[in-house]
């Protein structure tokens, strides 16, 4: 924090991976598309007098960020299927603070988002950490010190290692702070050889010489409900991603409209092509049997595919994942808010989703979207209903 407590970004890429491969994709393909986004109290956190000017105020301050000649470097190297163009792009890009709108009615906070999708797709996680990183200080709420946060992040990466799984940092969105955020990937940098592989955070990545990992989010499949129909929005999404990235960044989410349905529609051909699936919704047990299940009757040696766990992770849910799927399939983990916001604080409990969109040449339409757990659906009730009754959702 500055003198005048307003949390500044360290640099652009300060966000989760996933957001600079869909905006490659969208700036790409869908260029005039529009976007609005919309911040859900999950939670039920109530907000200290005087919120929303101080995240009016880091926000505006987002405005001078920009991608260094470094940085430009780095993803050319690290990552050779971002075009030069899109890299060009993104080193001209700057953050436009008046596409967010953001008020407060008593203690809870409004905040909006729209403009052109290829501009605000990049908003929702810095967004999110933002509003973590001054909440606690506002409510004057004091976390665990530096030593304690290194000693429990050296503690579970510890214990993964022994476990031997595949570990990764996702924890941007809901971070206690940037402070804790760097010190956690230190922490897993330092104990971690052999378990710990990379962080979503592309910043960080950088910094620290671990691998940034991450493809796609719901939003993704949000959009093309909208735009071609919920019965094509996986079958579009999927191809359009490999028309984009011919093979590279393979892992493909599988619950914006149910698993049951979107494997219904992941046939042989995109089986082969995508590397495997990410899990963010529902019982991890029973998503690895109807994965294994899958592959198997598409004559696909599951062993040679990854499912992504990357739900609420703990470490008694990643043991019994492991026990379950070994020998059968591969795994990995994407652990998020257990690693940077475990401070002896309550994390919070809150996401910034697509809330409508406006394809080129068309009007603006809702988007929902229907996980494997009815506690994470999105969006008004009657487009949810309405998306259940053509994909024959219970």
């Amino acid at each position: 924090m500055t003198t005048d407590q307003t949390p500044r970004l360290p640099s652009i890429l300060d966000n989760d991976f996933y957001k600079f491969t869909m905006q490659h994709a969208v700036v790409k393909l869908f260029p005039r598309t529009k976007a609005r986004y919309k911040f859900i109290n999950r939670g039920k956190h109530s907000y200290p007098a005087g919120f929303a000017e101080a995240l009016r105020k880091a926000v505006d301050a987002m405005a001078d960020l920009r991608l260094t000649k470094e940085e430009k470097d780095y993803l050319a190297v690290t990552c050779p299927y971002l075009d030069p163009t899109y890299l060009d792009f993104l080193q001209g890009y700057c953050y436009d603070p008046s596409e967010v709108s953001i008020s407060q009615e008593g203690d809870q906070l409004h905040l909006t988002i729209e403009g052109y999708w290829y501009r605000t797709i990049l908003w929702e996680v810095p967004l999110m950490a933002l509003v973590s990183e001054l909440f606690y200080p506002l409510s004057k709420l004091e976390r665990a010190d530096d030593e304690r946060v290194i000693s429990v992040g050296r503690e579970k990466i510890e214990k993964y290692k022994e476990l031997g799984v595949i570990i990764a940092e996702f924890g941007t969105r809901r971070r206690h702070s940037y402070q804790v955020h760097e010190l956690i990937v230190q922490t897993l940098k330092k104990y971690g050889t052999g378990s710990f592989v990379g962080t979503s955070n592309v910043h960080l990545a950088r910094v620290y010489n671990v691998k940034p990992i991450g493809t796609h989010a719901h939003e993704w499949f949000m959009f093309h409900a909208a735009r071609y129909g919920f019965k094509m929005a996986n079958t579009l999404g999927l191809q359009h991603w490999v028309q984009v990235y011919r093979g590279d960044l393979g892992i493909a989410l599988s619950d914006t409209y149910t698993t049951d349905v979107f494997m219904n529609q992941f046939d042989k051909m995109f089986s082969k092509l995508f590397d495997g699936v990410r899990h963010d919704s529902g019982d991890p047990i029973e998503f690895a049997q109807k994965i294994i299940s899958h592959y198997e009757r598409m004559g696909i040696d599951p062993r040679s595919k990854t499912i992504v766990f990357s739900d609420a992770l703990n470490y008694n849910k990643v043991a019994r994942i492991a026990d379950f799927c070994k020998g059968k399939i591969g795994i990995s983990f994407g652990i998020g808010t257990n690693f940077t916001n475990d401070v002896d604080l309550t994390p919070m409990n809150m996401v910034i989703k697509m809330t409508e969109t406006q394809p080129e040449g068309l009007e603006w339409m809702p988007v929902v979207k229907l996980s494997d757990e009815r506690g994470k659906y999105t969006g008004k009730e009657e487009v949810i209903q309405l998306a259940k009754t053509i994909l024959n959702i219970e």
